[in-house]
């Protein structure tokens, strides 16, 4: 692993001494588990509109999270000071909220340890290219989109990137670091005519230096598929309503599955039966060509971690396994309460965040179907290719998405383009009505961020072509 990965405690400006001082006072006797992390991020972004750059910020920050388990209880204070003293400050504060009574007990001696494998190399970090040459990326991105056709009457256009370092200590005597950088690209079109004004919105990133949308030619690429979008609704009809199957394109579609189903497998809401997916393991949940997984391991994506924020290595998770539910996402605390198998999940936003299991890279794997076939296989329904926004209620796997690009199908042929279509829908529902998966399984270009208990973090989803025999449609026809 590259050396620029090595991320100690005296990067912080703190000893051995001070760290294990300071795990001591919440590793009291009721307490389960402890640990500190520590991180520094830098993020800059610059945004342009109307061929004027509107915003160029850069931003530093740093800080510890202490926590303290003590059962179901957990205990958390934050300091955005790394001194000793802020360091005992905060650890007394995680102990008393965890109701723990005082009085340390000795930690083993910790011990550095990296990441097993490196999944974001730091070759062309794009914290090492100067705000000139970002701005002249979004004016070829603003000339690019322009282009495509006059009827794109504004472009906006964002970039941008940060780099995490994050160091991890426990009471275990484990202490582990990484540097996690980010970036994503942006690119929205709104195109007019006849008073007719529709938008077209795309971008894609990762874990990836500045070359790659610059040498690679993909920001060309965002470009002329933002403005493609906005001038395809231009002539799009009014969605039909009502009861059909719909076949979902590739890649971006796979948020349907993040939001309708993931969740529903993190175990935090599993443990507190709040989850529709509760009493469901080992039981079937999906029609048998249905298996899905999460995959924290794939290099440069936006979702992948070579450890999550607890210092565990991230993993593969087989969630759904021809349709039979085997696994739910786990994070220390909830993999302890469960007597459940950790699976590298637990992630929090910053340090000022408690971690929870959380998703990575959501996918399902691919089938054996022809995607043409699936399209031939429906007399009259929908194709969805990309989603806007969508609600979930976690208890009962419920949804609803709109759709930002979808067409008729007519007699088995993809046709005309439609505009506010809605999926309407359960997820537990959902799955057991998938009939068909393509052999095409496309990752999405590297754009999700996940809430959840109001915390953000970047995610990655996946999806083969695949056809649902019915769900519910809004429209306006």
């Amino acid at each position: 692993m590259p050396t620029s990965h090595v991320v100690k405690l005296d990067d912080f400006g703190l000893s051995d001494r001070e760290v294990r001082s300071a795990l001591e006072k919440v590793n009291v006797r009721d307490v389960d588990y402890a640990d500190l992390y520590f991180e520094s991020r830098v993020s800059e972004s610059v945004s342009m509109e109307e061929g004027i750059v509107k915003r160029a910020v850069k931003s530093v920050s740093q800080g510890v999270g202490v926590r303290a388990t003590a059962g179901e209880k957990t205990g958390f204070a934050y300091s955005d000071e790394l001194t000793k003293r802020d360091l005992e400050i905060a650890a007394d504060a995680a102990r008393y909220i965890a109701n723990s009574p005082q009085g340390g007990a000795p930690v083993p001696a910790t011990h550095q340890e990296r990441p097993s494998r490196d999944l974001y190399p730091l070759d062309a970090s794009a914290a090492d290219i100067a705000t000139s040459e970002r701005v002249e990326l979004l004016n070829l991105i603003d000339a690019e989109a322009r282009r495509y056709d006059p009827r794109i009457k504004n472009v906006m256009a964002s970039f941008n990137h940060e780099s995490k370092r994050i160091v991890v200590a426990t009471t275990e005597g484990l202490v582990m670091g990484d540097v996690q950088p980010l970036s994503r690209l942006q690119v929205t079109c709104i195109a007019e005519e006849g008073g007719n004004r529709q938008i077209g919105t795309f971008g894609g990133g990762g874990r990836v230096g500045f070359a790659f949308y610059r040498e690679q030619g993909h920001y060309l690429r965002y470009a002329r598929e933002a403005a493609r979008q906005a001038i395809l609704n231009l002539g799009a009809v009014e969605a039909p309503a009502g009861v059909m199957p719909v076949v979902l394109a590739g890649g971006w579609p796979g948020i349907l599955l993040h939001e309708a189903i993931g969740h529903g497998l993190e175990a935090d809401f599993n443990r507190r039966k709040t989850s529709a997916f509760s009493h469901l393991m080992g039981k079937r949940v999906a029609s048998d060509v249905c298996s899905i997984v999460d995959d924290g391991t794939l290099p440069s994506r936006r979702g992948s971690l070579n450890m999550d924020d607890e210092g565990t290595a991230t993993g593969r998770t087989v969630l759904i396994e021809r349709g039979i539910l085997r696994a739910y996402l786990t994070d220390r605390l909830n993999a302890r309460l469960m007597g459940i198998p950790l699976t590298g999940n637990g992630r929090r936003e910053s340090f000022q965040s408690v971690p929870l299991p959380r998703m990575t890279n959501t996918f399902m794997l691919a089938g054996e179907s022809d995607p043409q076939d699936i399209i031939r296989s429906v007399k009259r329904g929908l194709y969805a290719v990309s989603f806007g926004g969508g609600q979930v209620d976690i208890t009962n796997g419920k949804f609803v998405f709109s759709a930002s690009e979808a067409y008729l199908i007519e007699d088995g042929v993809v046709t005309r383009p439609v505009k506010g279509a809605t999926l309407i829908g359960s997820g537990p529902d959902i799955l057991t009505k998938v009939s068909m998966v393509g052999h095409d399984l496309k990752l999405d270009e590297g754009i999700g961020t996940c809430g959840k208990d109001g915390q953000s973090v970047p995610v990655g989803v996946g999806l083969p072509t695949i056809k649902i025999d019915e769900i519910t449609v809004g429209g306006t026809k």
